[in-house]
Formats: structure tokens, C-alpha cells, sequence
């Protein structure tokens, strides 16, 4: 209503008033976006969080982790997915946003009052390039910390071990050296029956075992030993004999009315690894870093390549010279190297031909582990490339997306989750594989980086102006009523030529 009075205002001509009444026309429209945005970022953050959550699922169940370990991942890894959340929270609230406005008819009665497209969307496309900055920033200075903190923890994680579970008829083998047996636990969970415990510390196989009738098990209250009690068992012993040719293998038993045997618990406290030995990933950089870890790899390229040059060279250069002498040296006879065999006895050249096909496999051989050692750092160069121009092309997204949502919400006029939730992740989607597809291309060298970490935008950015300037003429895009009626003129019209085809000349 306080729209309608406002641009009823603007139209009986009130100049004076135009400028105080487009700002408040333009705070109208951002209030309208503001809560779609802030919305629907969490809610993209969250769904790709439970992908993450769900990925990673195996590595972190029956571990024991604490919850705020846990959590503490799951904070890190929500900052590692803001750049992708961001474009897809711009994409989704700008057509939520145009989208309501257009099907209560708000930019009907805005156009109405001489209001163009361009002016309405005016706000929001400065939030967009605000945003860019704001995007830019945080890959840049938030992102490599997240990411380092990230991974670091989910390895420390992955290499921890499964948590304290000996279950009944299962041989467990979660402590270092030993494998312990229980055939049976008291509903209590402390007393314990049929123990077995095999000894394999002397790393000799299973020649001590402890086996007892009953016993109980208990963890240490503060958590780091485990203690068996043991009652009326046995122990064997197979004693080690040293003298290796005696035939005699001594064999030891020893009985027991009760036996206490403690087990270390420290191998399943997780364990922080130093983050700097995380630090040189090409994810955990900045753009000037970035930029030094590229330049120092293709220069080790380029040593790399002149040096295998110049040895290959020298190589070819020194056996050459070696053969002709050789030739020279026997014959007595300087001739040149096509002559050689031809002038030699058929066991010298035997010789001078296995000579050089020993020679053609040691160049092919290095020049073979060669390729494939430049080929493994030009993948690690193109990684750091990767990462350098995604920090603008995620930023760049922003923009791109807004170009194609805004638009499109005007177009289809409709709010809420229902159509603009299908449109939005229909692009969404397709701005992802194409993103995906070029880094793919980028790493295995068959495009260069600028090229293909930027087809995504250059291939969505002409779309998005082209439904900025259907949606600012009225464009019937998304009219189904305007594509029959076409469908039923050009049938019409084929019906036509067709009787008068049919018509006796």
C-alpha cells in the first residue's frame, strides 16, 4: 500500500519530491532482498555442509571424538564453502526478489510511473559488486586460513583410531601388539568371560598367550589405561631357543588364581599435527603468495628442461666421439658414421649395433622419466594457476548470477522456494560443470589457466545481459501463451500452403 501511495506521488508529476521518493523506493527494494539473501546463504551454506558432513561420514563415526572436535570441523569447513555459497544465495534471493515484486504487480505500477528496470535494480546491482569485494577479500584472507585449519584437523581425524570396542567373539586388534578375545561380557560390561590375550610384542607370532575362565575390565578414571583383571587362567610361553640349529623348542605354562595386565590408552588420543607442514598448499595461499610458489616452479621447469638438454647433448656428443675414434682406431680408415658398418667385419658390427640400440633405450628411458617428471610439476604449477584465478572468478560469479536471477525473477513473476528454486539451481548447476569441466581441462594442460578458470562466467555473462534486456523490454521469455500462439500461426500457415498446393491448377 505505502508502494502504491508512492508511486501515485511520482506519477501527478511532484518533481520536487522524485529524488526523496526513489531513495525510498530503493530502500523498499532492498529490505525485499536483504532477508532473501541472509536467508537462503545459510541455507545454501547448510546444504553443502551436510554434503561435506556426509562425504566425510566414515571418518569421523566410531572414532570417540568429542563434540566440539566436531564441531570445531564443521565451523572450519563453513568457511571454506562461503565463496560457493555466496553466488548461489545472490542467484536464488535476486529472482525470490523480482519474482514477488513481479507477481504482485509492484514493477507493473513502477513502470507505470516511468520507472525503468534498470532503475529498480539499480540497489541491487550495487550489492552485487559490493559483494564481489566482500567475496574477493574473504578467498583471499579468510579462505587459506579456514582451509588450513580445515584439513589439518580432518587429517589428524582420518589418522585417528577407531574407539575402545572389544565386543564378545571377536578377535580385536585396536592395541598395538596384542589381540584380545572375549567370548562373553556380563550385562554390567565389566566382568568379562573366556578372556584370550595374544602377546606379539617380541614380534615372533603367537608364542604367548594368556587365557583365563573370568575376569573384569575397567578404563582408568582419568582415562588413559586399560586395566584386565584376570582369574584362574594360564600363561604360555614358547621360550625363544638361541641356538638356531638345536631342534629343541622350549615350551613354558604357568598358572594363576588372579593376574592384572594394563593397557596403554594413549594410541587413541587424537593427535594435533604442526600446520605448518600444510602451509605450501596451493589452497592455503594468498594471492601473493600464489604468485611467488609459481614462479619459483616454472623456473625449476625451466632448469629442469635445460639441464636435460644440455646432458642429452653432451651425452649424444661424447658416444659419437667415442665410436668414431673406436672405428678409427681399428680400421685405420676416418669415415663417416653411415659407412661404419658397412666397413666393419659382421661381429664388430654386431658389436657397434648393439652399442647403439643400448644407446637408443637409456635416451628413451630418461627422456620417458623425464616427461613424466615435468608432467607431474607442470600439474603442480597449474594447481597454484588454479587457485590464483579462482579467488576472482568465485567473485566474479556474483555479478554473473545477479545478472541472470534479477532478470529472470522479473520475467517469470513468480516468489518463494517453488519455481525460483528450480531456475536457480538449474544455473547454479550448469555455472558449476562448466567450472568444474575448465579446472579439469586446466590441470591435465589442455587449456591454459586465464582461459579456462574464466569460461564459466564468459559463457553465462552474455546470458545474463540478454535476459536484462528481454526482461526490460517485456519480453513473453517465459510466456507459454506467446510460444503456442506462434506454434499455432506457423501450423495454420503450413495448412494453407498446403490446400493451396492441393487445389487443381
Amino acid at each position: 500500500m505505502y508502494i502504491c501511495k508512492l508511486i501515485v506521488i511520482v506519477a501527478q508529476g511532484r518533481q520536487f519530491a522524485t529524488t526523496t521518493i526513489m531513495k525510498k523506493l530503493h530502500l523498499l527494494v532492498l529490505k525485499s532482498y536483504i532477508g532473501p539473501f541472509i536467508a537462503t546463504f545459510f541455507i545454501s551454506l547448510f546444504l553443502i555442509l551436510m554434503q561435506f558432513l556426509w562425504k566425510f561420514i566414515d571418518d569421523l563415526v566410531g572414532k570417540g571424538l568429542e563434540w566440539y572436535v566436531i564441531g570445531e570441523l564443521l565451523f572450519y569447513a563453513s568457511g571454506t564453502f562461503v565463496p560457493l555459497a555466496l553466488p548461489l544465495a545472490v542467484l536464488l534471493s535476486s529472482i525470490m526478489t523480482m519474482g514477488t515484486m513481479g507477481e504482485h504487480y509492484e514493477l507493473v505500477a513502477f513502470k507505470s510511473a516511468g520507472i525503468s528496470l534498470r532503475k529498480i535494480m539499480m540497489p541491487l546491482i550495487t550489492i552485487s559488486f559490493f559483494l564481489v569485494f566482500v567475496a574477493f577479500y574473504f578467498s583471499n584472507n579468510v579462505l587459506p586460513v579456514a582451509n588450513l585449519r580445515m584439513l589439518s584437523l580432518l587429517y589428524d581425524i582420518r589418522q585417528q583410531r577407531p574407539a575402545l570396542n572389544i565386543a564378545e567373539g571377536v578377535y580385536f586388534r585396536g592395541i598395538d601388539n596384542y589381540v584380545i578375545r572375549i567370548s562373553e561380557k556380563e550385562p554390567d560390561g565389566i566382568t568379562i568371560r573366556g578372556v584370550k590375550i595374544y602377546d606379539h610384542s617380541d614380534r615372533r607370532g603367537n608364542v604367548s598367550l594368556t587365557t583365563a575362565e573370568w575376569g573384569t575390565m575397567v578404563v582408568s578414571p582419568d582415562q588413559s589405561t586399560l586395566v584386565f583383571t584376570l582369574h584362574n587362567g594360564t600363561n604360555y610361553l614358547e621360550v625363544d631357543n638361541q641356538d638356531p640349529f638345536s631342534r629343541e623348542r622350549p615350551f613354558q605354562r604357568t598358572s594363576f588364581e588372579r593376574q592384572e595386565i594394563r593397557f596403554d590408552l594413549g594410541i587413541f588420543d587424537m593427535t594435533r599435527t604442526d600446520q605448518d607442514l600444510f602451509r605450501g598448499s596451493h589452497q592455503m595461499l594468498r594471492l601473493d603468495q600464489l604468485i611467488v610458489f609459481e614462479d619459483s616452479i616454472s623456473n625449476d621447469i625451466d632448469t629442469r628442461k635445460n639441464h636435460f638438454r644440455l646432458d642429452y647433448m653432451a651425452r649424444i656428443f661424447y658416444l659419437n666421439s667415442v665410436r668414431d675414434a673406436d672405428f678409427e682406431h681399428t680400421t685405420g680408415v676416418k669415415v663417416d658414421s653411415d659407412q661404419i658398418v658397412e666397413r666393419l667385419d659382421p661381429n664388430r658390427a654386431a658389436i657397434v649395433v648393439d652399442r647403439a640400440l643400448s644407446l637408443v633405450r637409456s635416451n628413451k628411458e630418461s627422456t620417458n622419466l623425464m616427461h613424466e617428471e615435468l608432467r607431474q610439476r607442470n600439474r603442480a604449477l597449474a594447481r597454484y594457476k588454479i587457485e590464483f584465478h579462482r579467488k576472482f572468478t568465485l567473485s566474479i560469479a556474483c555479478v554473473v548470477l545477479f545478472l541472470i536471477g534479477a532478470p529472470m525473477g522479473a520475467i517469470i513473476r513468480k516468489g518463494g522456494f517453488g519455481l525460483p528454486m528450480v531456475i536457480s539451481v538449474l544455473f547454479f548447476v550448469v555455472f558449476h560443470v562448466i567450472s568444474i569441466t575448465g579446472e579439469k581441462f586446466v590441470r591435465e594442460g589442455v587449456l591454459e589457466a586465464h582461459i579456462g578458470m574464466w569460461i564459466a562466467p564468459m559463457i553465462l555473462l552474455p546470458i545474463g545481459i540478454l535476459l536484462t534486456y528481454k526482461a526490460s523490454t517485456d519480453s513473453t521469455i517465459m510466456d507459454m501463451d506467446s510460444y503456442l500462439g506462434r506454434i499455432q500461426k506457423l501450423k495454420n500457415l503450413f495448412i494453407k500452403n498446403r490446400s493451396k498446393k492441393q487445389l487443381p491448377s
